[in-house]
């Protein structure tokens, strides 16, 4: 690595350096340089600075990740030949990132957790106080009463921390709204007891009247035969006021149902303009729409031809490849066969020389045992070799 690459630092990433950047291994550096940065030192998490530190911390991170990623996706696009490596090493870059962050915030989160585990700890404590003011249906004196001792048994201690105001406050007021029910529930009850005994008294003195009554009968007999008739001849007089009365009604009511139409049918016209009027609209919606549908398809399809014409030129490309290796091949086949000829042959010359070599000798021997001398021998065998006796020739 040379020293101007060493120098670079995330704020330095740019599209003319970035081929030296995002290599393989390239962003191990950067990643590096942001452990350092981050997990140089270890806040506090028992005081509010140090927790908001953590989190400050936190947020350089992906600060940091989107320093890096920005610049690499806009250098990914300009390089289509080469999107695996950079993909890859980007993938995990920001895994790495998003791990290292996690880890960062990982004692925030815990604490955060714990103090939201006691906080809802402390409100549910409150909230069963509260709880003791609801009964199922209507409770009695001596419920209440169970109620009021187990909630004055309740202590109102340090466990409750900061809650310990709240809590107090929602016993007193609970007590004092139980007491409040007891008081009536014991005064309800207690009436209930004298209304019993009213009642009995009532249903005996009742029972005199009703004897009283029967004798006070036979004596109003006349006397009510009497008012009857009288209160017929009202009645009559009466139903025919009323029947006079009720047509005059009618007749009111039928001019107000006649009115109350009148303005059915205004209202019913109103409601279809408006309804004409929205499915115009909707209509011109559903145009709009098509319109920007069509619009979407063509941009798909010119993409999509972009495409297939991109695909056409690498397979061209790779056909051109494939055709020079196929190529280089058959040259490097027809170079093996040549020297695999040149061998055959300079074997089958050595083994031509030794096979001449083997009968010049056996040649050599019997001049030698005919009484040549070797020298001589030699020499006979080397001119009759070369053709040089006439009518003599040796057999190979």
């Amino acid at each position: 690595m040379s020293a101007e690459q060493k120098l670079i630092t995330i704020d330095d990433i740019s599209e003319e350096n970035a081929p030296t950047i995002f290599v393989t291994g390239g962003l191990s550096r950067f990643l590096q340089a942001v452990k350092d940065e981050v997990c140089a030192e270890v806040p506090d998490l028992t005081t509010r600075k140090g927790r908001e530190r953590i989190a400050s911390l936190s947020a350089t991170v992906s600060k940091r990740k989107a320093a890096v990623e920005k610049p690499g996706r806009d250098y990914l696009r300009h390089i289509k030949t080469l999107p695996k490596v950079v993909e890859d090493e980007l993938r995990e870059f920001v895994t790495a990132m998003n791990t290292l962050r996690d880890e960062v915030r990982q004692p925030l989160t815990e604490w955060e957790q714990a103090e939201l585990a006691r906080t809802d700890k402390h409100v549910d404590g409150i909230q069963d106080i509260k709880g003791t003011l609801v009964f199922e249906g209507t409770p009695t004196a001596s419920t209440v009463t169970q109620v009021i001792a187990a909630l004055e048994m309740v202590p109102m201690d340090d466990s409750w921390e900061e809650f310990l105001a709240e809590a107090a406050q929602a016993k007193d007021q609970s007590l004092v709204k139980l007491r409040a029910l007891l008081a009536e529930r014991t005064q309800y009850e207690a009436g209930q007891a004298e209304l019993v005994r009213l009642r009995a008294e009532a249903e005996a003195q009742a029972q005199r009247d009703r004897e009283a009554e029967i004798a006070r009968a036979a004596a109003e007999k006349t006397r009510i035969e009497a008012e009857q008739r009288a209160q017929a001849e009202r009645e009559a007089t009466i139903k025919r006021e009323a029947d006079t009365k009720a047509a005059a009604d009618r007749r009111e009511l039928e001019l107000k149902y006649a009115a109350e139409q009148s303005e059915r049918v205004a209202a019913q016209a109103a409601r279809e303009k408006i309804e004409s009027e929205q499915r115009a609209a909707q209509q011109k919606i559903d145009d709009e729409l098509r319109h920007q549908q069509a619009m979407a398809q063509a941009e798909a399809d010119r993409i999509a031809a972009e495409q297939r014409a991109e695909q056409e030129r690498i397979n061209s490309e790779v056909r051109q490849t494939e055709a020079a290796e196929r190529a280089r091949i058959a040259e490097v086949a027809r170079q093996q066969a040549v020297a695999d000829e040149e061998r055959r042959q300079t074997a089958a010359r050595e083994a031509n020389k030794a096979h001449q070599a083997k009968i010049n000798r056996a040649a050599l021997e019997a001049f030698i045992t005919g009484g040549m001398t070797e020298e001589c021998a030699k020499q006979a065998i080397t001119l009759i070799a070369q053709r040089k006796i006439p009518a003599i020739s040796i057999s190979y």
